[in-house]
């Protein structure tokens, strides 16, 4: 009579990328952001998978958690083994629904740069379905569903350079003579960016402390100096309409260029003709 053992149990799928975001991350909170759930379902799933292999993964003490020998020697399998789990979902993906483009973003650049552009890129392509996502920090393109990410950067092609400089209404532009003229009107301040003031000042106005109100939202900022509420530290590409329009004027000439311009990058080598490759081209200067 034949004989059919029972099959030894897989690893849980869940536990295992757990344990791997962390591994990678360098803490459970930090997985637990990229995972989308909790710190406690880290702490869990990692505490079952070492209770079934019988093993410790991590060091627990009370700066946080670092790997043991056995989590280090088998990390770079499974960083491996996510990535090409990763990429074989974006093709899936992509041959399943071959007119679809996911693009993530900043919720300023979603609002301010990309948001203006759309209405050309649907009329332009019609058959695309064109979808964004606001995100305060860049995705992992090798894990996450996006096509296209969109963000301040080192890698990528380049879409614009990124400089700063106050802006205002036209009506408080007039008070504006000289940079010292800052000293005695509110500053709007992005909590996001909050230290953009201090760059600035740093290469133009030393000494200077920015003070007004501050705002979770770059693109309320933006509506609030428009309407008069006060200077903002603006990134150029992001105000540029405004400027266009004369709703915001820059009343002063210094401007400082940062280190990360806006750049455009792909999850996968972009194929040409492809529905991704189209937005791409299109998006770029």
């Amino acid at each position: 009579m034949p004989v059919a053992p029972p099959r030894p149990k897989d690893l849980p799928l869940n536990a295992l990328r757990a344990f791997e975001a962390a591994a990678r991350l360098g803490g459970f909170a930090a997985a637990a952001a990229e995972l989308g759930v909790t710190p406690g379902a880290v702490t869990a799933h990692v505490k079952a998978l070492e209770d079934r292999l019988g093993a410790a993964l991590f060091l627990r003490d009370a700066r946080g958690v670092r790997l043991t020998a056995l989590g280090a020697r088998v990390l770079p399998d499974f960083v491996a083994a996510f990535d090409a789990l990763g990429q074989a979902q974006h093709l899936l993906r992509a041959e399943a629904a071959p007119r679809a483009v996911h693009i993530a973003t900043l919720p300023a650049i979603a609002q301010l740069w990309l948001t203006p552009r759309l209405p050309a890129l649907r009329a332009a392509m019609p058959e695309l379905a064109i979808s964004v996502t606001a995100l305060e920090a860049p995705p992992n393109l090798k894990r996450a569903p996006y096509d296209l990410s969109l963000f301040p950067g080192d890698q990528g092609q380049l879409v614009a350079e990124d400089e700063i400089f106050p802006v205002c209404s036209p009506a408080l532009a007039a008070r504006i003579a000289c940079a010292d003229d800052l000293r005695g009107l509110p500053c709007l301040i992005d909590s996001a960016w909050a230290g953009d003031w201090a760059l600035w000042a740093a290469a133009v106005l030393p000494g200077f402390e920015a003070r007004g109100p501050v705002f979770s939202l770059y693109a309320l900022a933006v509506e609030e100096a428009a309407g008069g509420a006060g200077v903002l530290m603006a990134h150029g590409a992001l105000v540029a309409g405004h400027l266009a329009r004369g709703a915001l004027v820059a009343p002063l000439p210094q401007r400082v260029r940062l280190p990360h311009a806006l750049r455009l990058w792909p999850a996968r080598p972009l194929r040409a003709g492809s529905p991704v490759a189209q937005v791409a081209r299109a998006l770029l200067p």
